[in-house]
C-alpha cells in the first residue's frame, strides 16, 4: 500500500509540474518556437508525472487513488493543451 507521505510527495510533483508547464505553455503561446527545449521539457515532466502517478496508483487506497486521479486528469489535459498549442 501507498503510504500517506509517498502520495503527498507525488501530489506535491504533480502541483509542481503542472505549474513549471503552464509557464511554458503561456510563454509558448506568446513566443511561437523560441522556447522550443523549454516546452518540450515541460512536455516530457507532464508525461513522466502521469506515469508516475500511474504505478502508485496501482499500490492506493481507494481515497489515495481518487486524488491522483484528479491529478492525472489535470496534467493530462495541459498535455493536450500542448499538443495542440500551433507551437
Amino acid at each position: 500500500m501507498a503510504t500517506r507521505q509517498s502520495v503527498e510527495d507525488y501530489l506535491q510533483q504533480g502541483e509542481d509540474t503542472l505549474r513549471y508547464a503552464r509557464e511554458q505553455y503561456e510563454t509558448g503561446a506568446k513566443q511561437e518556437h523560441f522556447n522550443d527545449t523549454e516546452y518540450m521539457k515541460a512536455q516530457q515532466m507532464l508525461e513522466d508525472t502521469v506515469n508516475d502517478l500511474n504505478k502508485l496508483s496501482l499500490s492506493a487506497n481507494d481515497q489515495q487513488k481518487e486524488q491522483l486521479y484528479r491529478m492525472r486528469l489535470q496534467l493530462q489535459q495541459l498535455q493536450n493543451e500542448m499538443i495542440l498549442l500551433r507551437h
